[in-house]
């Protein structure tokens, strides 16, 4: 069985208001591969930012935000974030606001353009060896494409990295389901799983996203069932707050900010 030694998930869809979404809901969850031997130690976050919408009033404009990210990213001290709804102008901005970081990403309509599920890591800690993007689709290999429902494209990064400490490697997966579509969401579960069953074996792989879905839904009964994942929000050793959710309302995590 695939086993993280010490996988502490944060679980960060906390900064922002998930659109369609309802208080309460799991939307957010991280997930470990089973059936292998090798052990790392990473800690890993999810954290849908919610993308800067100009429409959006004070205290929640994104640039009113961009400080109470680095708050809580500084205070978890994550290795590696997967994120959602992240524009290109944003990224820029996070850049300048998280040093430590380096980023991997293509914007879902190709190039820079659309939201990305970037994956941000820590760069003195870790070497990418490889990444690549594909499509919740019947054509994950073309860009922008869409056929299961959804309206707007929805995709996977994903990366191989090397600890550099440890010399251990392992698979980092993010995602952003539809919020839509019901089917989408079932059949990009069964894509994500199909996927990585194709990668290296011998290796972990860790799945991050926001989900659009809670944890009695088919699609977390696809990603869990076959002794493919196991859910962390489930199995992790270390928790925060037993009440954290993945829903805030633009309610402050750290306390400190609007």
């Amino acid at each position: 069985k695939k086993v993280l030694k010490s996988l502490f998930l944060v679980v960060a869809g906390l900064l922002v208001f998930l659109s369609g979404l309802f208080p309460g809901t799991l939307t957010g969850f991280a997930a470990e591969n089973k059936d292998q031997s090798t052990v790392v130690d990473v800690k890993a976050m999810t954290f849908n930012l919610r993308y800067k919408n100009n429409n959006d009033p004070s205290p929640h404009t994104w640039d009113e935000r961009v400080p109470t990210i680095k708050r809580l990213i500084d205070m978890e001290n994550p290795d590696i974030i997967g994120t959602q709804e992240v524009l290109y102008t944003q990224l820029q901005d996070l850049e300048n606001t998280l040093p430590k970081y380096n980023w991997i990403g293509l914007g879902r309509e190709g190039g820079n353009r659309g939201e990305y599920s970037a994956i941000f890591y820590k760069e003195k800690d870790y070497t990418v060896l490889e990444y690549d993007h594909f499509w919740l689709s019947d054509t994950p290999e073309v860009i922008g494409s869409k056929t299961w429902g959804n309206n707007i494209p929805r995709m996977v990064t994903w990366a191989k990295f090397l600890d550099k400490k440890s010399n251990q490697q392992f698979y980092f997966v993010n995602t952003h389901f539809d919020h839509q579509s019901a089917n989408a969401r079932e059949k990009s579960a069964e894509l994500i799983k199909e996927v990585t069953k194709k990668f290296d074996p011998e290796l972990p792989v860790i799945l991050t996203g926001d989900f659009n879905a809670g944890p009695d839904s088919l699609p977390h009964q696809i990603l869990t069932s076959d002794g493919a994942f196991d859910d962390l929000w489930e199995t992790a050793e270390t928790r925060i707050n037993e009440e954290l959710g993945t829903f805030n309302g633009f309610v402050d995590p750290t306390g400190k900010g609007p």
